[in-house]
This record gives structure tokens, sequence and C-alpha cells, in this order.
């Protein structure tokens, strides 16, 4: 259901001139571009280190310059250079690597990938798009008591742009999964919409805040609605990476018990991985050193079908099983989890295609993003000074705050909130506005 949708929306995409261009920067296997694309905006050259990148992109947008180098050590110029733009895009887009920053693994806030936030802030500014869009995971806001935020913000508000910062839930936006990620929308020219949730949806804590009236996010059976059964030795026509992968290493009795919404810990310890049984007891709690993270992980689970799945990871191959069978979801049951197109190709390994679509933008978040961005190219209002500014940080719908993340308010408040920014007001938008 949701992909027909996609496919639809992707054949009416013209394929003449647009005057309304990106880049994409560490663009992965193109799902910021996918979505780009759906609202009428054509990438002008996309950028990424990684070879199964680079193959993958190339597959999907073989009309769309692509450069694969370091973006550490790239320039505007050569981007620009790449492109064959003489003039530079209406949008910047990019979500840099989030492996440093991810709460599904230990946290380091040394990670030299860690830098390519500050690297992707300078393009930004070189470059001086009118738009900027930027993701990556929710551990984004607290790593390194906030460290990753400056080096986001500070040349983005320096160079003028006025920004959006929030996480979001992209199942809030109809993606059928629980997917927390943060998000800046920012603009040089205005003072840019960000777009409201279009979906509620439950089994995951403050999925429902976004508001409990909007139409309900597609459950994973519907994701996977159409979908023939998975071939044994090789994919059915026209549905490539749709093949069975027997249970290994004791999984099969694992599978047997393990009922929808169940994972490791429901398990008897004698059939639970050694691997969890070393992490069960270690919390992942605020304020522990960050070469320590890391907590009991959920190892193999069996998905509910009446619910978004949980967070497709590149391990999702390997420890998510299908709600209905005694399986492991294939890659594609993966990607349409991620709202890829069943048309949309992978290359590499059975290893790299997981961990690619595990990685990507969900083509339907991307392109309710890119949606936004379109409406404020003709409808945001103008600034009225060259001054960048922060004009919201949401952090959470809930409530309530974690000791670091209020730690990390506290120091964006001191900051970039200051005399004439309207402070107060301000605050209350960084906790509470939605």
């Amino acid at each position: 259901m949701i992909c027909a949708m996609l496919d639809q929306i992707a054949d009416q995409i013209r394929h003449t001139p647009n005057p309304t261009t990106s880049l994409d920067l560490f663009c992965g296997a193109g799902g910021l571009t996918l979505g780009l694309q759906q609202a009428g905006v054509e990438c002008a050259v996309a950028c990424d280190s990684w070879k199964p990148a680079a193959d993958t992109f190339k597959l999907n947008f073989p009309g769309t310059a692509f450069l694969q180098a370091d973006l550490s050590s790239a320039t505007a110029h050569d981007l620009m250079r790449a492109a064959g733009l003489r003039e530079r895009p209406t949008i910047v887009a990019g979500g840099p690597p989030c492996q440093g920053f991810s709460s599904a693994g230990r946290r380091n806030a040394h990670d030299p990938r860690n830098t390519l936030v500050a690297a992707f802030a300078r393009v930004v500014a070189d470059l001086s798009p009118e738009f900027l869009l930027f993701e990556n995971v929710e551990g984004f806001l607290t790593l390194a008591d906030g460290d990753a935020v400056v080096s986001l913000l500070d040349p983005l508000i320096e160079a003028g742009y006025s920004v959006h910062l929030r996480k979001v839930n992209a199942a809030n936006f109809g993606v059928p999964q629980h997917r927390k990620r943060v998000v800046a929308i920012g603009s040089r020219t205005s003072e840019p919409f960000f777009p409201n949730p279009t979906h509620t949806a439950y089994g995951a804590p403050g999925a429902m805040l976004a508001g409990s009236t909007l139409p309900p996010t597609p459950t994973l059976a519907e994701a996977l609605e159409g979908l023939p059964p998975p071939g044994k030795a090789r994919p059915h026509a026209g549905i490539q990476d749709h093949i069975l992968r027997p249970l290994r290493n004791g999984d099969t009795e694992r599978a047997e018990l393990l009922q929808p919404g169940q994972r490791m810990r429901d398990l008897p310890s004698n059939l639970q991985h050694t691997s969890y049984q070393r992490r069960a007891f270690r919390r992942v709690m605020d304020g522990t050193p960050s070469e320590k993270r890391g907590g009991a992980p959920a190892g193999l689970r069996r998905l509910r079908g009446d619910e978004p799945s949980k967070a497709i990871t590149s391990a999702a191959v390997s420890e998510f099983l299908n709600p209905f069978e005694d399986r492991y979801l294939t890659v594609r049951e993966c990607a349409r989890l991620q709202t890829f197109p069943d048309a949309f190709r992978f290359a590499g390994t059975l290893s790299e295609k997981a961990t690619l679509i595990g990685n990507a933008v969900p083509p339907m978040l991307a392109h309710a993003l890119a949606n936004s961005i379109v409406h404020s190219l003709t409808s945001a209002p103008l600034k009225t000074t060259s001054s960048g500014r922060l004009l919201s940080l949401v952090p959470t719908l809930s409530s309530g705050m974690s000791p670091a993340l209020q730690n990390v308010m506290s120091r964006v408040r001191r900051r970039y909130l200051h005399e004439g920014n309207e402070p107060e007001r301000a605050y209350a938008q960084l906790a509470f506005d939605a």
C-alpha cells in the first residue's frame, strides 16, 4: 500500500530541468534524495565516500552527478564543479554518519566521524544555499554535553541561517516504523516552516503525543501487505532481495518460543545470546562515560504485526523475526519498512545492503520535510535581519527530560538565546513547541 503510493508519486516526477535543486551530502542509499525528488526538487549532485553507497545511488539515480569523496576534505568548489553548477543550489541536505552518536551502540565523542557534522555545516556556510536540511540520530542532542549541537549550529547561525532543530518520530509522518531522529531545517532568507505530524502511532513512548486525533500510522502488517513469500534461493521476479535466510545459531528454538512483541529477555537464560547476557545488566544512563555506554540490547525479537515496526537498523536482518513466520526479516521487508519502493535496488553484500537500509532516511519522512521546505520557498515570512538565530529546539514531546538533556538545553539557552531574541518565549518553545 505504502510503496504503491510512493511508486505512483515517483512516476509523476518531471524529468525536465528544475530550478529548485539540492545537494545530498553523505547520501548513503539516497533516501533523502528520493524524498526531495518526490517533492519536486532535483538533486544536482550527491556525495558519499562509501563504495556500496556510491554504487546504490548510481543504480537508482543514473542521471544525477555523483562525487565519491570524503566530505571532510571536499570543498564547496569541488561539489559545484561535480554538479556542473554555476549558481548555488536551493537546498543542501545531508545526514552525516551516525555511528558515533547512535544509542544503539557505544557513543564516542572522539570518534573522527563526529567531525563530519562540522564539515556539513562548513559546506552549507560556504555554498550559502537558501535552505538546509539535516538529519541524525536522537543521541546527537546529548553527545559530549551538547558539543555536536554546537558544532552544527555555530557555523550556520554565524552564516545567517534561521534554524529549527527538533527530534521527531518517523512514525508520526506515516513511516510504519518507530524511528526517532533529529532534524534541522534552516533558511538564509526566511523563517522556514517545520512540518506538523500527520499520523499518530502506538507502540513507543511519546508517539501518541504528536496528536491523538490524527490518522493512525500504518502497521507493520499493512506495510508488508502484497509481498509474496520470500524465495528460498532466488527472489521472485521483480522483487529483489526478498530471499528466505535459514535461522542460525540456535535461533530456531528461540523463534519457536518468542511471541509477537517478545525479545531476548523473555527467553530462558540458557537460550539467551552470550553477548546479551554480558550486557544485560549494563544500563544506558546519561552521565556515564561515553566509552562505557551501551545497555542490554534487544537481541533477537519478534515484531508485532499490529503496530509500526521497531527501528530498522543494520542488524534487523539478523535480529528481527517476522511477526507471523519463524524467520528473519528479508532485506526487501526492511526496505519496505523504510518506505523504499520495491523497484529501488541496493548494491553490495547482504551486510552492506542491510547497513545501507538501516542508515537511510526513510523517503516518506524525507518527502514530508521536503514539502515543508518547498512550501517555505514561496510562503514563509521573510527575515527582517541578516543575522542567524535558533528558531526552536524541540528535544522531546514529553514534559520530562533526562539530566543530560536538561544540561544541553541550559547550554543552548545561554549560547543562542540572548537579549532581543525573546528568551523566555523562545525557551518555552524549546521545551514544548511541537
